[in-house]
């Protein structure tokens, strides 16, 4: 008689695989953190003391050269897209847009932020946090 012919065997099933990478790249993507990325870096001056800044507010950055950041918009242009997107946070949420981050270089020049604190009142705001790093 005719023999039967060889079985092969079943490859390993891939479905409980492909469900443990899926798993994981949702984890990772509800773990991680979106951050709206600095326009330049800036190296905060230093203080002693206690405090921190509003980091849920709107925050201008401020290089040792005056150049002034906002999102991805750099120079007098910042200036004018911070303001817009003051307005917009004031239109949404009222007084809880009154308060400043700002993230000024440690070589920034005091004349500089003095000619630019006038410019931020124009704006709005009331209240001002300058982000410092302890000693």
């Amino acid at each position: 008689m005719f023999d039967d012919p060889p079985r092969r065997s079943l490859p390993e099933p891939l479905l409980p695989m492909i469900n443990v990478v899926f798993l994981l790249l949702i984890f990772f993507l509800l773990a991680a953190t979106l951050a709206r990325p600095a326009p330049f870096a800036v190296t905060p001056p230093e203080a002693s003391g206690e405090g921190e800044a509003d980091a849920a507010g709107l925050t201008l950055f401020v290089g040792a050269d005056g150049e002034l950041g906002f999102g991805s918009t750099r120079g007098e242009g910042a200036l004018a897209a911070f303001g817009a997107a003051a307005q917009e946070a004031r239109a949404q949420c009222g007084d809880c847009a009154d308060r400043l981050t700002l993230r000024a270089d440690a070589a920034l020049s005091g004349e500089t932020l003095a000619r630019l604190m006038p410019e931020l009142g124009g704006l709005g705001f009331t209240s001002l946090d300058l982000v410092v790093r302890g000693k």
